[in-house]
């Protein structure tokens, strides 16, 4: 018995599904601002008949003895069929028609759903070269591709084996002028794209990279070696200016030896040796030293930023040499007699 209550709840759950697929189902597509007619095509309908058309359990159409009391007569054709024009999007539901005979009972009934949507835009063909898998990828480019289906044609000739919204054909298949083009499909229209010639020529061969090196570890090989040259610089700067300041503090030691030099010539020189050879007498006035020769001064070299030696005081230059005494000669001696 419990087998039997599980078994029917079953059956009831699978009734009440296949219901609601069905009642989610279209049977009718249109697009805003199209025409569409309902199909009851019942040939033995007459005047005396009653039609009775419903659209989402709302009446729009009534008639009884051939006259129409609700809705439109010429949207109603000699068969029963409905004319439904100019489209919108609350036009979409459920529509049902019943034909009653004279004596109220039902002579035929017919349901259907209808549902809109848009109209397909027209699509774009584009197209890229890819060299490396030698092919070229096309691309049928449309607002709302979801739900269309895609066609194909090569040089007028439908490639019924594509239907997806991109096509890849290799590029030995394109060796003279090839014609492609698309179309996009939902079951209220058609589109057709502007037929494109793909070119595809292959770019010059780049030359080989001399290293496989990345560019991110060539990059910073470049900053360090950027960096070595700049310390390199700053090194040599520094080395210059140490071997400038040395240089500068020899040529000052130089100038103070040239100065005591200077200064040292200056002092009395000995005796000449003339006055060694002389005997002179006691008389005779003691010799003063005489003052070393100018050419001393001339010989010596010196920088014209440095000053002048200190010059002898004025009562050395006031001094003149003393006279070199002349040598004593015998007076000649009588003969004698």
């Amino acid at each position: 018995m419990a087998s039997f209550t599980a078994l029917g709840l079953f059956i009831l759950l699978e009734f009440i599904n296949l219901s609601a697929a069905n009642k989610d189902t279209c049977e009718l597509y249109a697009a805003v601002g199209q025409s569409l007619t309902l199909p009851l095509n019942y040939n033995r309908l007459e005047n005396s008949h009653v039609l009775k058309w419903f659209h989402n359990d709302t009446i729009i159409l009534y008639r009884e003895k051939g006259k129409v009391s609700i809705g439109k007569p010429a949207d109603v054709s000699a068969t029963g069929s409905l004319s439904l024009k100019s489209l919108l999007f609350s036009s979409a539901g459920v529509y049902e028609a019943n034909v009653l005979n004279p004596n109220g009972t039902l002579a035929l009934s017919w349901t259907g759903r209808l549902c809109m949507m848009d109209k397909v835009s027209k699509p774009q063909l584009t197209y890229r070269c890819d060299f490396k898998s030698s092919a070229v990828n096309l691309n049928c480019y449309v607002d709302k591709p979801q739900g269309l289906v895609f066609s194909w044609t090569l040089d007028e000739k439908t490639l019924t084996s594509e239907t997806r919204q991109t096509l890849s054909i290799s590029l030995a298949q394109l060796k003279g002028e090839r014609d492609f083009s698309c179309s996009a499909a939902n079951k209220v229209s058609t589109q057709k794209s502007d037929t494109v010639r793909p070119t595809c020529k292959s770019p010059s061969p780049s030359p080989p990279p001399l290293l496989c090196f990345t560019s991110k570890t060539v990059l910073a090989v470049v900053a360090g070696g950027a960096g070595l040259i700049l310390l390199l610089i700053t090194i040599i700067i520094i080395l210059c200016c140490c071997y400038s300041c040395k240089k500068n503090q020899m040529r000052l030691k130089d100038k103070g030896g040239l100065r005591m030099l200077s200064l040292s010539k200056r002092e009395p020189d000995s005796i000449s040796p003339d006055y060694e050879t002389m005997h002179p007498s006691k008389d005779s006035p003691p010799v003063s030293p005489e003052p070393p020769p100018r050419t001393c001064y001339e010989s010596v070299s010196e920088p014209e930023t440095e000053s002048r030696p200190p010059q002898l005081s004025t009562a050395a230059e006031g001094q003149q040499p003393s006279p070199v005494p002349k040598p004593r000669t015998k007076s000649p001696q009588a003969p004698n007699i």
